[in-house]
């Protein structure tokens, strides 16, 4: 077995040699990857493809578990070494250190209580649980015995959970009785009982007690603890082909209906244990903190698998960073000694808003690495960051990648490619971006802006949307024949770094001119009194499109000035094309659990559409839809 440090990138020059390599020969690139890991039986070739299909099949034949790498390969050289470093919401409440072999022992006996719970190879279990070391514990015993692990953030309605139970078929459902967030209780145990009213699969519930609080046990459900003194600690892992399916993840539709995108269990772990330690420069010894949940894909790839397949410690935090002060995020740094923070440009936001004393009382000298992921980082909120918790001298990685990716695809490497300030810069090595056209004509050279596409595949590629391929091929794979479409628009600067410029949706064409929304939100934010914005195109008799900006402002006092401000500020910034035509003031912006602003709900609401808004029971704040309709001011 190679050693996959001579295939990091350590310096610029590292990472244009081993960058040419992945993209002239991707296949002898891969295999030598690949050749890093424990593998059962190795494959007969690496890579098959098929756009039009679409079809991808990496280390066809070969035989692997992902927990065996996750965790057994690990046990001779850092079996005392913290895996899992868990903070609980209560910061009264103790941390916990859990060592390589205490995380393999826990695996395997809840890996026994799946088998004896008549859970085995191919059957899908539905995890819906708190950010708790036991969520870390079933997705690595599923991926263990063969069973196919589907995730859903404990935030989600009982709606939301049926309809994810429902479509992937799921044959247990592993809960809670409730979860700690900040100063409440969630009852998950009800939410999941009203879940289940609506589902026929489920055989089984396993309830983990961790609030303590009162909920209804039914025949068909069991306790956590009890089944844990049922078994013992020794299950060998199952063997599972490269393309197996390892999980089922949901991601939200553009029409609304969630998609659940299907990973393997070969390529995927290839790619994000490789991805991991190029993009953080990860080292041993450091203390990497990703604050997402496991319930979303950055949680999947950067707290669970890519962390601990390259034998790294990985925090995970079950609160919110406002509680019980604005300074947690920063108080839990300065007490584990933080190395690498990777967090969204939400929090960031967010936290900025408040006395920067949150900051200055917390000793943040550990940090060697911050990262930006789930959304394009706009300048003030870089500055920020980099200014306050970098102070500077920490390189700030803003990652672009999706959960139909698996693993990031744009990316500077810490300390390694250079960084620029809302730009996501240069291609991870091994991925292929390319400018296309409306027309899907590549754009040759740099400075152009136009449609991002991926020319080839890569190891993690999502297989298909679970149950609809015809989907899958139509979301990702016809608009652009022979690419793969993430349905983003970008640029290229002169020094050939890539920039995000916003949803291929929210580029819009107005009077002729190609308007990427995010540019022009940037300029909105820089205004002092701006809090946030999202800019939405619609209808326009004369222009074809024009342009409307939802804002939320820090004080509402005198906003017909303020709205004559924002306008003059984006003509004179970016042009008088620019300029919306009408600025909305609103008390919030509809968003998902991991931070995106639903700019189709924005759209409807300003067509007028309310009637067909959807279901909003999966947003981070369903009530701001109504605020909106009902109390924001048009200028």
């Amino acid at each position: 077995m190679e050693n996959i440090n001579k295939y990091i990138a350590r310096s610029l020059e590292d990472y244009n040699k081993l960058y040419n390599q992945s993209v002239s020969n991707p296949e002898s690139f891969w295999e030598k990857i690949a050749s890093t890991f424990v593998w059962r039986k190795k494959w007969n070739n690496v890579l098959s493809f098929d756009f039009k299909k679409p079809e991808f099949k990496w280390f066809v034949g070969g035989k692997l578990n992902i927990s065996e790498n996750c965790l057994d390969r690990h046990l001779l050289d850092r079996a005392d070494q913290t895996a899992i470093l868990f903070e609980p919401n209560d910061p009264k409440e103790k941390s916990q250190e859990i060592s390589y072999k205490e995380l393999y022992q826990r695996v395997c006996k809840f890996s026994n209580v799946l088998k004896n719970n008549n859970i085995k190879k191919g059957d899908r279990v539905c995890i819906y649980m708190p950010m708790v070391p036991e969520l870390t514990v079933a997705v690595l015993a599923c991926a263990r015995i063969g069973a196919v692990h589907s995730v859903v953030f404990a935030g989600f309605s009982s709606t939301a959970l049926a309809a994810r139970i429902n479509d992937s078929e799921c044959k247990m459902l592993l809960t809670a009785d409730g979860s700690f967030r900040g100063n409440k209780t969630i009852a998950l145990k009800e939410i999941a009982d009203q879940a289940l009213i609506n589902c026929n699969t489920i055989d089984t519930t396993i309830v983990l007690k961790r609030t303590g609080q009162k909920v209804l046990m039914n025949s068909n459900e069991k306790w956590w603890h009890d089944e844990i003194l049922k078994v013992d600690e020794l299950c060998d892992a199952t063997e599972m082909d490269s393309e197996d399916m390892l999980f089922i993840l949901y991601t939200s539709g553009s029409t609304g209906k969630p998609k659940g995108m299907v990973h393997s269990c070969g390529g995927y772990m290839v790619y994000t244990a490789y991805t991991f330690l190029n993009v953080f420069q990860y080292n041993p010894g450091d203390v990497y903190w990703c604050t997402a949940d496991i319930g979303w894909v950055t949680g999947h790839s950067y707290i669970v698998y890519g962390p601990l397949l390259s034998g790294a410690t990985s925090v995970m935090f079950e609160g919110v960073p406002s509680y019980p002060n604005f300074d947690r995020f920063w108080k839990i740094c300065e007490k584990h000694k933080i190395t690498h923070f990777y967090t969204a440009p939400t929090a960031i936001r967010a936290l900025a808003k408040h006395p920067i004393s949150y900051v200055e009382n917390s000793d943040l000298s550990s940090l060697k690495v911050l990262g930006s992921v789930g959304e394009p980082i706009n300048k003030e909120a870089w500055n920020w960051y980099n200014d306050n918790i970098g102070h500077n001298k920490c390189p700030i990685v803003d990652t672009w990648w999706q959960t139909e990716t698996g693993g990031i695809m744009l990316s500077s490497l810490a300390g390694v490619t250079m960084q620029k300030p809302t730009y996501a810069t240069k291609p991870m090595i091994g991925i292929q971006p390319v400018l296309l056209d409306l027309e899907g004509n590549e754009l040759i050279g740099s400075d152009n802006e136009g449609v991002l596409a991926i020319k080839f595949p890569w190891p993690s590629i999502a297989r298909t949307i679970y149950g609809d391929h015809d989907r899958y091929k139509n979301v990702y794979f016809s608009t652009y024949p022979g690419y793969y479409f993430p349905g983003d628009g970008a640029l290229i600067d002169s020094k050939g770094n890539f920039r995000i410029t916003g949803r291929v949706d929210d580029v819009v064409i107005v009077s002729g001119h190609n308007l990427g929304t995010a540019p022009i939100e940037d300029v909105i934010n820089s205004h002092p009194n701006v809090a946030e914005s999202a800019v939405i195109g619609f209808p326009h008799e004369i222009k074809g499109n024009a342009l409307r900006a939802f804002v939320i402002l820090n004080d509402e006092n005198n906003c017909k000035e303020i709205v004559n401000e924002i306008k003059n500020l984006v003509s004179k910034t970016i042009g008088p094309i620019a300029k919306p035509d009408i600025i909305q003031i609103v008390p919030g912006l509809p968003k998902t659990r991991s931070g995106k602003i639903m700019r189709r709900i924005l759209r409807k609401i300003a067509s007028n559409d309310i009637d067909n808004i959807g279901d909003v029971s999966t947003l981070l704040n369903p009530e701001v839809v109504d605020l909106i309709i009902i109390g924001s001011k048009d200028f």
